[in-house]
Order: C-alpha cells, then sequence, then structure tokens
C-alpha cells in the first residue's frame, strides 16, 4: 500500500482493514442524526473529524440537500472503496460520479489536493460544477483545467483542494512545467492524490501513451516521400513480410536490395543510413498495417488518428515522429512539424507520481490481474442498485464476413420491426460505414469519428422506439441510454456487436449499454473467423476451438506480458528523468542571478533532449544486438546506464561552456522559441519487444551482411 494512502487510514478507527470497521449500516445511522443539523454545523463537523464514516455520511447528507439525490447503498459502497485506494466496479446508470464525492471529499481533508481525472474536457467541466456545490459546502475550493487555458488560470486552478482535469491536460502541464525557466511558471504543486474516473480506460488503455512536448525546426532533407514512392511499389511476401499477430512488418533480402539500389546508399544497416532505415519501415508499416477509415480519418488535410477503444478522434495523438510522417506522405498530405522532442511521459508513469490512487470504471474486473501488478491497485466489484435482467445471448460465429454481415443485417430488421431500440456497436468508422450502406432502405443513425458534434444528440435518442443507432465505441463508454416511453414494455434496448475486442471488458463496455438500473434489454455478438482478432490470433483459434472468449483471454495475457516488458525498458529512462528533474528543480529553485540560472536550465534541457535523441537511436539499433545473440533488455539498459552517467558527469562542464558562449554572444536565454505538446503511440519501443516477445528474431546473417 502506498505511503499517502497508509497515513490517511491511520488516521481511522483502530484495525481499519478493507471496510472491516466501516459498514454502510453504520452511516445511515449517521446519515440520519446528521439531518438534525445545520449546513454550518455539518460543515463544522466536517472540517473537525478524522473519522472516515462520518466524512462519507456528512457528504452524502450534502448531496441530499443541495442536489436532492439520496445516495443508494452501492454508492456508498463505492465510495468506501475509492478512500480504501482500491478500483471500484459499478455498473453502467449506477452514479459513479456522486459515488466519487466522498472519496474526494476525504482525500480533500489532507490539504494537499486532489486531482479528479476524466476522460475528456466535457466530463470534467460537467462534474466540477455538478458536483461543486457539495464541495464548497464541505468548505472546500474547486475548479476544472480545461483546453486554452492560460498559465495563470490553470496555477489557480490546480491550488484549489480539488481540480477535476484530463490526465493529458495534467501531464502536458507536468512537462511544460519540467521546461520552466522561472519558478513562478510553474503551475502544479507537488502531486498528492488522485481519484480516476473510467479508471481502466486512463490506467491500461492510455496507460502507454506519452505525452510528448516537443520544439525546433522542419527537416528538410526527411526521406519520408522518396520512402512513400519506394513503397508503394512493394509486394507482401517478396519485399516484406507482416509478423505474427499483424503488429509488425519486415523486410526481405529482396526488399532490402531495393532499398539500397533506390536510395543508392550502399549497407542499408551502416550507421549513416539509419535515417533511411527508419523511413522505410515506417513507410512499410503505414501501407501495410494502418488503414484510413480504421486507424486513422483525413480530416481538412490532416491526419487523425482514431482511438481504438472510443472510436473516438484521439485529439493530439500522433505517431512516432516517422511514423505519422510516413502516414501524411502516404495519404498526400502536408507533412508536418514533428520537432525535437524536449520530454516525454507516460500517463503509467505520470499516475505513478500520486501517493495516493483510486478509481472507478464499469469494467475493470477482468483487467484485475494487471491493475494490481502495475499499480498494486485492488478491484472490488460493487453490486447494483438493482439486478441486471439483460439477456446477454450466446455469440452467432460464421466462417466468412459476408455471411456475418448478412446475419447482422437479418437480426437488425427482425428486432425493429418489434419497435424496440437497437444498438449496433461496429470496430471501425470504416464498418460503421459500409453497414450503414447496407441498411440504407431502413432509417437508421450513424455515430463515428467523422460525427462527434451529434454525438450527444444521437445516444439520447438510441433508446426511443424504432430507433436504430450504427456506432463505434463512442457509444460504449461513458454514456447513459435511457428508454422511450413504452420501449420497456417491449423489451428494451438490443445490443448487436460486431467484432469481438481485444479486452473482453470493451464488450462489457458495449453490452452495458443496455439493462441500466434494472431495464430490461438483451445483446449478442455476430462475429466471424475472418474478423480481426480472429485472422491475427488464429493458431489460438484453432487450439480453442473458435471460442471468442477463449481467445480474448489468450490475448489479455500477451498484452500484459508486451506491457510488463515495455515497463522493464522504460523503467530506467523514467528513473533518469526523474533524478535530472530533481536536479533541475534544485538550479530552478537556487539563488543564482536571473542570467546564470537560465543558462544553466536551458543547458540542462539541451542535454536532456540530446539524451532522449540517442536513447531513440540505440532503441531503433539495439534489435541488431539481439540478432547477434546477445540479450537486447539487457544491453539497452546498461548502455543507457552509461550514457546517463556521461550525461550528468558533463554536466557542469557543459553549463560553464555556455554560460561563456552566452555571456561572449550577447544572446537573451530567456528566448527559448516555440513548444507544443502532443500524444503518441503506447509503443515507445517501436516493434523490438514483439519480435522478443513472439521469438521472430532473424538471425543475423539474414540482415547484417
Amino acid at each position: 500500500m502506498r505511503p499517502f494512502l497508509k497515513s490517511i487510514l491511520s488516521a481511522v478507527v483502530p484495525a481499519f482493514h478493507s471496510g472491516a470497521q466501516t459498514s454502510v449500516q453504520s452511516m445511515q445511522h449517521l446519515r440520519a442524526e446528521f439531518q438534525k443539523l445545520s449546513d454550518a454545523e455539518l460543515r463544522s463537523r466536517y472540517q473537525g473529524t478524522d473519522h472516515l464514516e462520518e466524512v462519507v455520511a456528512i457528504t452524502a447528507e450534502f448531496a441530499r440537500r443541495i442536489l436532492g439525490l439520496d445516495m443508494f447503498e452501492v454508492q456508498i459502497r463505492g465510495a468506501l472503496a475509492l478512500c480504501q485506494g482500491h478500483i471500484a466496479e459499478m455498473q453502467t446508470g449506477e452514479g459513479k460520479t456522486l459515488a466519487a464525492v466522498p472519496a474526494i471529499a476525504w482525500y480533500a481533508k489532507r490539504g494537499q489536493g486532489v486531482h479528479v481525472m476524466t476522460v475528456n474536457d466535457y466530463l470534467a467541466r460537467r462534474d466540477s460544477e455538478w458536483m461543486g456545490g457539495i464541495h464548497r459546502a464541505l468548505g472546500l475550493t474547486v475548479a476544472c483545467v480545461q483546453q486554452g487555458m492560460s498559465p495563470g488560470e490553470r496555477k489557480s486552478a490546480y491550488a484549489c483542494d480539488i481540480t477535476y482535469a484530463t490526465p493529458n491536460e495534467v501531464g502536458f502541464d507536468f512537462l511544460r512545467d519540467q521546461l520552466a525557466l522561472k519558478l513562478e511558471d510553474q503551475v502544479h504543486r507537488p502531486f498528492a492524490a488522485v481519484v480516476i474516473d473510467e479508471a481502466d480506460s486512463i490506467l491500461i488503455d492510455e496507460a502507454r501513451i506519452p505525452l510528448v512536448i516537443a520544439g525546433g525546426e522542419f527537416d528538410d532533407d526527411n526521406p519520408a516521400i522518396r520512402a512513400d514512392r519506394l513503397v508503394r511499389q512493394f509486394h507482401q511476401g517478396v519485399d516484406f513480410q507482416i509478423e505474427q499477430h499483424f503488429r509488425n512488418t519486415s523486410l526481405t533480402d529482396e526488399g532490402i536490395r531495393a532499398v539500397e539500389t533506390y536510395f543508392r546508399c550502399g549497407n542499408l544497416f551502416a550507421p549513416d543510413n539509419l535515417a533511411i532505415l527508419s523511413a522505410v519501415q515506417d513507410a512499410v508499416h503505414a501501407h501495410a498495417l494502418l488503414r484510413r477509415d480504421v486507424d486513422y480519418i483525413v480530416v481538412n488535410g490532416a491526419i487523425e488518428s482514431v482511438d481504438e477503444f472510443k472510436g473516438r478522434i484521439a485529439q493530439d495523438r500522433r505517431w512516432p515522429a516517422g511514423l505519422h510522417t510516413a502516414i501524411e506522405a502516404k495519404e498526400g498530405v502536408a507533412l508536418k512539424t514533428q520537432g525535437r522532442i524536449l520530454g516525454s511521459i507516460t500517463l503509467q508513469n505520470l499516475i505513478a507520481m500520486y501517493p495516493a490512487v483510486c478509481g472507478m470504471t464499469g469494467t475493470a474486473a477482468t483487467q484485475a490481474d494487471e491493475l494490481l501488478k502495475i499499480y498494486d491497485l485492488d478491484v472490488e466489484v460493487i453490486p447494483p442498485n438493482r439486478p441486471v435482467v439483460r439477456v446477454d445471448h450466446a455469440d452467432f460465429v460464421y466462417r466468412t464476413r459476408a455471411e456475418k454481415e448478412s446475419a447482422i443485417l437479418k437480426e437488425i430488421r427482425m428486432v425493429h420491426a418489434t419497435g424496440r431500440p437497437v444498438l449496433v456497436g461496429t470496430a471501425s468508422v470504416e464498418e460503421s460505414e459500409r453497414l450503414s450502406w447496407l441498411l440504407r432502405d431502413l432509417p437508421h443513425r450513424v455515430l463515428n469519428a467523422k460525427h462527434e458534434e451529434r454525438e450527444a444528440a444521437l445516444v439520447a435518442a438510441a433508446g426511443e422506439r424504432d430507433a436504430v443507432t450504427i456506432s463505434t465505441n463512442m457509444a460504449g463508454r461513458g454514456t447513459d441510454i435511457k428508454l422511450g416511453d413504452g420501449v420497456a414494455g417491449l423489451g428494451g434496448l438490443h445490443i448487436i456487436g460486431t467484432n469481438r475486442h481485444e479486452a473482453r471488458r470493451i464488450d462489457f463496455q458495449l453490452r452495458g449499454r443496455a439493462g441500466r438500473q434494472g431495464d430490461p434489454g438483451s445483446s449478442r455478438f455476430i462475429v466471424s473467423l475472418e474478423d480481426d482478432i480472429m485472422v491475427r490470433f488464429g493458431e489460438d483459434i484453432v487450439r480453442l476451438n473458435h471460442t471468442p472468449e477463449s481467445v480474448q483471454r489468450v490475448v489479455e495475457s500477451k498484452n500484459l506480458e508486451i506491457r510488463l516488458f515495455l515497463q522493464k525498458y522504460e523503467g530506467t529512462l523514467e528513473g533518469q528523468r526523474r533524478m535530472l528533474h530533481a536536479y533541475r528543480q534544485e538550479a530552478l529553485e537556487s539563488d543564482s542571478p536571473d542570467f546564470e540560472k537560465m543558462v544553466t536550465l536551458r543547458a540542462i534541457d539541451g542535454l536532456w533532449s540530446d539524451h532522449l535523441a540517442a536513447v531513440a537511436e540505440l532503441r531503433d539499433g539495439v534489435q541488431l544486438v539481439a540478432w547477434s545473440g546477445r540479450d537486447p533488455l539487457h544491453a539497452f539498459l546498461s548502455r543507457i546506464d552509461g550514457m546517463f552517467r556521461d550525461l550528468m558527469d558533463a554536466m557542469p562542464a557543459e553549463i560553464e561552456d555556455r554560460l561563456a558562449e552566452a555571456r561572449e554572444s550577447g544572446l537573451d536565454p530567456s528566448q527559448r522559441g516555440a513548444t507544443w505538446t502532443y500524444l503518441t503511440t503506447d509503443n515507445p519501443f517501436g516493434q523490438l519487444s514483439d519480435r522478443i516477445l513472439n521469438g521472430i528474431l532473424r538471425k543475423a546473417s539474414e540482415w547484417v551482411r
């Protein structure tokens, strides 16, 4: 258990373990007593108590007075789970937002600030306003952080007792703080506690996504355009191969010869040709593995990444610099400045900086093992307030995609004929639009990444009589679909899933759109052996007799292996970042003259950026170590450890040199130039990890000539 959380729990009644001394019944009794107190008396009681039961009961009573909402027993149980530092799994429609408020109030009593993370700006603003009256009644200050806020507004928001924000906003502000040249420019105070809404999305789906801050100019010598022209002539099986599970591509000997001839570069694997090798590999990956209207869409001449778990446009997300440029070249849009990376942190490492962490979601139990291994967080499943009566039918599994589509259309028409609303969950923009075209004779609505602005209206109508809604995963999370008049009597909302996802909980989220708060409803997945997951994991399907859920269990296990493997790679670099940041922060807080301090900070930032670039280059080349028979993990970690030691040893002399240069040139060290932030993919170590994990490394003689 995290030390901060231990200190909080130690203030509660003795022997407080897993709620043993804290029962819902005792709090219900306290709530009855607190109804007799005035607002001022309740607020005073909250500010003066260290007992968890009282804090929860007081907060629940203020919720009744201010919002007119009586917290259900299951919401109280959810609040207690959060207070104990757990992940609370609560079904759709159970009121997770309100359940979190007592826990937020509990952590806020420490006076060190609580961050409440949610998945988008709209929810951060809505929840801070919706629940803000309760917080303020307790004497707490509350604010939210939104895109477009000034640094001063952000600093003020983070100074409040409770701050609602997306993890991206928190993370980007943290990265900007690490580059601040003046102490007053930093907006964050030390992290203390975080309550995470949609915890599985943030802690698992997006956890490995690096947040990046960059600066610099575009490289006019970028070989992406030439690489794209060459790769358009390539053929799978001749010039390149797609590796196991469709995660990676590799050049064949024929492809290598074609590259060397086209670029007239000699040995493609010579150190001087690293930029060409990377550009060609990125181009092959862009053409062979990434699909328009599935992995990305093109909007107003720009590449927009589509979040595979949510079906939404992933705002400000880019693939690693070379790969994103390769996609831009593939689609014929203007190549954007990638810049030089000045700093980066994954959401996983950002969350690890909070001494106290808890969260809530509708689906976490299937990932309980991962949450425990990576975050030391237990999952507590909270039963629904009313029994779930939704009927989850067995899957229909067809041999071909065409047979599957025919069955989907038949089921839509059959259910629609009864007047029941139908929600069809697809895996991509492409699939949603194809189904819409096949269903063009039947009135329906389409919700995908191209129609995000219509999301609220479309989802609000999805439970009405006769409604047919075709959606990507946008409708699978954070949305309450209420049934229209008379629909419950017809059997409620019917869900059709057209694909099984790699994680079972994504399917559960889709099913959870129906059957909220005891409503009737039903669901069925209609899949084929030609679906992506079935093709990618064909060997497992044969071994497991075509059972989709069994395949999902295997995939989940493999994905956990990959994430744990990548965690080992990244751990050393994250430790270095923290050490260097502590060194930098000491310099920032020193009493050195303004000029000397700024040159020192710029020197530190420059050396760290150089280090990140060198690590990225090493990461791309470490596969050559693997092909020569050495352990790539050991080689990589040993090398970057030595590189960092050299960096720290060289730091004092480098600072002196830059000071002398700055004094001589008369340049203003406070003028850094423009910086910008973006997200990249969740595989910061490229293709190597998959090759190692799946045992598909090729011998050195086949590659290094």
